[in-house]
């Protein structure tokens, strides 16, 4: 009834959105079969329940993020209980490592680049390379800042101090590594860290807005020690692109590791759907992002509908109460850590079920 009351534009309008719904279906059939052999596999449930965990790491109410009460910690991530809430207060990082009972994994989560200097951020990534070598990798370049960000300021020794305990208390349960962002390479050198240097089995990353962090070479190692990595990118998101490749130099240019999964709209009018597009095992797929100039700054902001900046009146300010004192510990150079004792009544998990781990 509802067809035959339609007009001749209305129906050519439907069918044209059919068969463009058809087309798209089509060809992520195609592309899942043609890899079907690669580890990682997308699960968009996943996705939106791990884009709420990159949005939270964003709170500077610290207060609220440690117990988890704040706006940002109470729909799919309800439940989730932070072990270690780490704050590199001179360069304004932080991150959070905890665990979740419905993923039955460790969650750990890094905060990317502040909303105010992304402008300045994006210039500098576009004309600034700085390379270093990989350690334990012959021709393994990666990007200065990233790697150091991760590396050599205070949130690594607390993000795997965390995971020690963690693990004593829960054994070889799941890990994943999220973020967005700036927070999403240091995701990737986390993830890569934990299974080369600790020996964790079972990693995984989901990354959201990543840039790229590293040459060819440095992407044929980690994508063969850290298989299980899901990069989600979203229409025009200018930070993928970042810094820039260049195909006519490939052993110089950067590359992203496989595997990447597009969001991008299809259809006109009031007639739009978001497709969430598999795409190929090489990283750089050109008919994914790579299909379009990456010119905006609001598609890198928000992610299934899930804002992914701080609050910009926060910035990189510490907004605490009294009652976290308790939890509280600090470096000579100010920087903050806030820690948890892990008991059998913070959560009791099915350890056993999560041997074969939650594929992404």
């Amino acid at each position: 009834m509802i067809i035959q009351g339609m007009d001749g534009k209305a129906l050519l309008k439907v069918a044209i959105f059919l068969c463009l719904i058809a087309f798209s279906t089509g060809r992520e059939l195609k592309v899942k079969v043609k890899n079907k052999h690669h580890t990682a596999i997308y699960n968009h449930t996943l996705a939106t329940i791990l884009v709420e965990y990159a949005s939270a790491v964003y709170v500077s109410d610290l207060t609220e993020l440690f117990t988890w009460t704040c706006s940002r910690c109470n729909d799919l991530t309800k439940g989730f209980q932070i072990l270690e809430l780490v704050v590199d207060v001179q360069r304004c990082l932080q991150a959070f490592v905890g665990v979740a009972q419905d993923l039955n994994a460790i969650v750990i989560a890094f905060r990317g680049t502040q909303e105010s200097s992304l402008q300045n951020w994006i210039e500098d990534l576009y004309w600034k390379q700085y390379d270093i070598s990989y350690p334990g990798m012959e021709g393994a370049m990666v990007h200065h800042g990233f790697y150091s960000a991760y590396h050599n300021t205070s949130l690594r020794p607390g993000v795997l101090n965390a995971v020690k305990r963690a693990k004593e208390v829960y054994g070889e349960i799941q890990i994943i590594v999220t973020g967005h962002s700036m927070g999403g390479a240091m995701a990737a050198f986390c993830g890569l860290d934990l299974t080369v240097h600790f020996g964790c089995q079972n990693i995984s990353v989901m990354t959201f807005g990543q840039p790229r962090i590293g040459n060819a070479a440095f992407v044929s190692y980690y994508r063969e020690r850290v298989p299980n990595t899901i990069r989600v990118t979203n229409g025009h998101d200018i930070v993928p692109h970042l810094p820039p490749y260049y195909q006519y130099f490939p052993h110089k240019t950067y590359r992203h590791f496989p595997r990447e999964v597009w969001l991008y709209d299809l259809g006109f009018g009031s007639l739009v759907y978001t497709v969430e597009k598999v795409c190929d095992n090489s990283g750089e797929d050109p008919s994914c992002s790579r299909s379009v100039s990456g010119n905006s700054i609001t598609d890198h902001l928000r992610y299934f509908g899930v804002k992914l900046s701080c609050d910009v009146s926060a910035g990189c300010r510490i907004v605490m109460d009294n009652g976290l004192e308790a939890y509280r510990r600090a470096d000579s150079d100010g920087n903050v850590i806030f820690s948890r004792d892990i008991s059998s009544s913070v959560l009791r998990m099915n350890v056993e079920s999560s041997e074969e781990g939650r594929s992404l």
